[in-house]
């Protein structure tokens, strides 16, 4: 297998994590460039969710069988992606607080929960716009968004300034208000 092989297949597995068969419409052209954005932070604790988008990379190594090494040397070779950071989070989100087996799994729900809050959901590829995407992008990672977390991954109700804090409180606040408010399965 070569390098590209094994970058678009873990492309298209991350892709499939979150984009089910609901969706009549491709988002290729956008998680492509989530994917192309290098996720920065200036909150130090959020580097946990780099972390979390790097060790992505080894989970799907393991789970279609590829070796540790052949993934350092093809996928770990350049810092955590927008996309990947977002999907990890989706899979923490859901496998290690809102796992419930009766409704089954819903990590795209969270995902795209993320995407809509940013203002992408409508961003599919006939109507992809690249600056767009791009001043979405930098809005995130320059936390530019509003002080409720509008325009941000997570929006909340709570009165904090979730620009100033780091994203796994922003959706741990976030969930609390979801689950209080009864807006998800639970």
């Amino acid at each position: 297998m070569t390098r590209n092989e094994l970058i678009d297949q873990y492309f298209d597995w991350m892709y499939q994590l979150v984009v089910d068969n609901r969706y009549s419409k491709s988002y290729r052209k956008l998680f492509a460039r989530l994917h192309d954005t290098e996720f920065t932070y200036t909150i130090p604790m959020d580097g946990n969710r780099a972390e979390d988008g790097i060790d992505l990379r080894y989970r799907f190594g393991r789970e279609c069988s590829y070796p540790d090494a052949m993934i350092a040397s093809y996928l770990d070779d350049r810092p955590c992606s927008i996309l990947e950071m977002m999907t990890a989070l989706a899979i923490r989100c859901e496998e290690h607080i809102m796992d419930d087996p009766d409704i089954g799994n819903r990590t795209g729900q969270w995902f795209w929960s993320m995407l809509v809050n940013l203002g992408l959901g409508s961003m599919y590829d006939a109507k992809f716009n690249r600056y767009r995407v791009d001043r979405i992008l930098e809005r995130l990672l320059d936390r530019e968004y509003g002080r409720n977390g509008k325009g941000g991954l997570f929006t909340v109700n709570n009165g904090r300034d979730m620009r100033t804090t780091e994203i796994w409180y922003q959706m741990n606040y976030y969930l609390s208000e979801v689950i209080r408010e009864g807006r998800v399965n639970i």
